[in-house]
C-alpha cells in the first residue's frame, strides 16, 4: 500500500490512499500535510503521467485529477501592487517637470522677477494637472458608474476651478472669462483638430459614434446661448450692470442644472452611445486611501502655484507687452488641458476615437456647463462682479466653433482634412487674440 497526503485548507479536501493495483482514491478532509512515509511525489508522477497541474478549481481535483499539485492563485493586491500603481502614476515623462513646483514656489516667497514667477509657476501646473487626472481616475475605479463620472467631472477640472477662484479673487475678471473660452475652444479645435489629423495620416478614414458626440455638441450649443444671451442684453436700452449680473446668475443655475442632467443621460439612461467598442473597464491600479492622499497633495501644490500665476499676470502683462486676451484664451488654457492634449492624440493614433472624442469634445463640455456656472456662483459668494457677458468677439468666436465642430463630428467620421482645418480656425483665433488691447 502506497500513500500520498495532501489537503488545501481553502478547499478543505484530501487525497488520502491508493492501493498498489490503483483502486479509486479516497477524498475526504484533513490537515495539509505529507502521509506518514511516503516520499514527495512530482507533480504527475503518480496516476497519470499526463496529469494536469491543478487549475484551481477544486471539483477538478476532487474528482478529475487527485492527484495533481497544488498551485495557489496568483496574488492580487499588496504592496507590490500598490507601489506599482503609485509608480505608474508618477513616472511618465511629464513628470519630469515637477521639478518647477518648489521652484515656482520659492520664486515668489523670494520676489523673483514677474517673468520668473509666472514661467515656473506655469510649467508647475502643467504636471499636476496629469497626476490630478491620473489619481481622479484610479479613485474613480472604487466607484460605482454614477460616482466615478462625477468625480471625474470635479476633479478633472480641478485645474481650472482652482485658477478661476484665484483670479476672481484677484478681480481678473477678463482674464477668468478669457480662460474658460480658450479651455473649450482648445479642447474643441486644437485637441480634436490635432485628433482627427493623427489619426488620418494612420488610418485614411476613422469611425465614432456620432450619436454619443452630437449629444455633447448639443450641451455645447446650449453653452453658447447662455453666453450670446447676456451679450445681447447687454445691449438693449436702458439694461445696467446689476441687471446683466442678475440675469448671468439665474442662467447660471439653469447651465448647472442641465449638466446634471446630461451626467445623467452620459452615465446612466444613454450610457451606451458614449462607451464605444474599444474601451475596457480596468481595475484599480491602487487603493482608494492612496489615491485620495495624492489627490489632496496634488491639489494643494495647484493651489499655491496658480495662485502665484495669477499674482503675475499683470505685471508680465505691463512689462513684457503680453497681451491679456492672449494670456486667458491661448496660454493658461494650456496649462491645465496639457495632459488631455497628449491623451486624445494618443488614442486617437492607436484607432480608439469614441475615447479621443470623449476627452477633447467632453472636456469642452464641462467647461461651458460646470466651470462657467461655477465661476459665476464663486464671484457671487467673494461679491465679485463675474457675469456671462464675454466680449461680442468671444461669443461670436464660440458660436461660429461650435458650427464648425458640429458639422465634422455629425456623420460619425474623420479625416486628416477636418483635423487640418478645426487647427488653423484654433490659429486664427491666436492670431487676433495677441492683437486685442487690454481692458478691451
Amino acid at each position: 500500500m502506497a500513500a500520498n497526503g495532501y489537503n488545501i485548507d481553502a478547499y478543505k479536501y484530501t487525497a488520502v490512499s491508493t492501493d498498489d493495483a490503483g483502486a479509486s482514491p479516497q477524498v475526504g478532509l484533513g490537515t495539509m500535510q505529507q502521509a506518514p512515509g511516503a516520499a514527495a511525489a512530482a507533480p504527475g508522477q503518480y496516476g497519470d503521467p499526463n496529469a494536469p497541474m491543478y487549475s484551481g478549481d477544486p471539483k477538478a481535483a476532487m474528482y478529475g485529477n487527485p492527484y495533481a499539485q497544488y498551485q495557489p492563485p496568483p496574488e492580487t493586491g499588496g504592496c507590490s501592487q500598490e507601489m506599482a500603481g503609485i509608480m505608474g502614476l508618477f513616472c511618465q515623462w511629464i513628470n519630469l517637470l515637477l521639478v518647477f513646483v518648489p521652484l515656482g514656489i520659492w520664486s515668489h516667497l523670494h520676489d523673483w522677477s514677474c517673468a520668473a514667477r509666472f514661467s515656473l509657476n506655469f510649467m508647475a501646473i502643467v504636471p499636476l494637472a496629469a497626476i490630478l487626472g491620473g489619481s481622479t481616475e484610479c479613485l474613480a475605479a472604487h466607484t460605482g458608474q454614477m460616482i466615478g463620472g462625477l468625480l471625474n467631472a470635479t476633479f478633472g477640472n480641478a485645474v481650472e476651478m482652482i485658477v478661476t477662484v484665484n483670479a476672481i479673487r484677484a478681480g481678473l475678471v477678463k482674464v477668468v472669462q478669457g480662460s474658460l473660452l480658450g479651455s473649450i475652444l482648445s479642447n474643441m479645435l486644437l485637441v480634436l483638430g490635432m485628433a482627427f489629423f493623427v489619426a488620418g495620416v494612420v488610418k485614411k478614414e476613422s469611425s465614432f459614434s456620432a450619436q454619443g458626440a452630437t449629444a455633447n455638441m448639443t450641451c455645447l450649443v446650449l453653452g453658447s446661448i447662455a453666453l450670446a444671451m447676456p451679450a445681447i442684453f447687454n445691449g438693449i436700452p436702458g439694461v445696467d450692470e446689476d441687471d446683466v449680473l442678475t440675469v448671468s446668475r439665474l442662467s447660471a443655475g439653469v447651465i448647472a442644472v442641465i449638466y446634471v442632467c446630461f451626467l445623467v443621460f452620459q452615465l446612466g439612461t444613454h450610457a451606451h452611445l458614449f462607451g464605444g467598442d474599444e474601451e475596457e473597464e480596468e481595475a484599480p491600479t491602487m487603493s482608494a486611501c492612496s489615491a485620495v492622499i495624492i489627490l489632496l497633495g496634488a491639489t494643494c501644490c495647484v493651489a499655491a502655484n496658480s495662485e502665484f500665476l495669477v499674482d503675475s499676470i499683470e505685471a508680465v502683462s505691463e512689462d513684457y507687452g503680453l497681451p491679456q486676451a492672449f494670456i486667458g484664451v491661448i496660454l493658461l488654457p494650456i496649462v491645465g488641458n496639457a495632459a488631455e492634449h497628449a491623451t486624445a492624440v494618443t488614442v486617437a493614433a492607436k484607432g480608439k476615437m469614441d475615447l479621443a472624442i470623449g476627452v477633447a469634445i467632453g472636456s469642452s463640455t464641462q467647461i461651458a456647463l460646470l466651470v462657467v456656472p461655477f465661476s459665476v456662483m464663486v464671484g457671487w459668494a467673494v461679491d465679485v462682479p463675474m457675469t456671462l457677458d464675454f466680449r461680442s468677439f468671444d461669443t461670436a468666436v464660440l458660436i461660429l466653433s461650435v458650427i464648425v465642430t458640429f458639422s465634422t463630428v455629425q456623420d460619425g467620421k474623420s479625416n486628416w482634412l477636418e483635423g487640418a482645418i478645426l487647427v488653423a480656425i484654433y490659429i486664427l483665433i491666436s492670431i487676433i487674440c495677441w492683437y486685442i488691447p487690454d481692458g478691451k
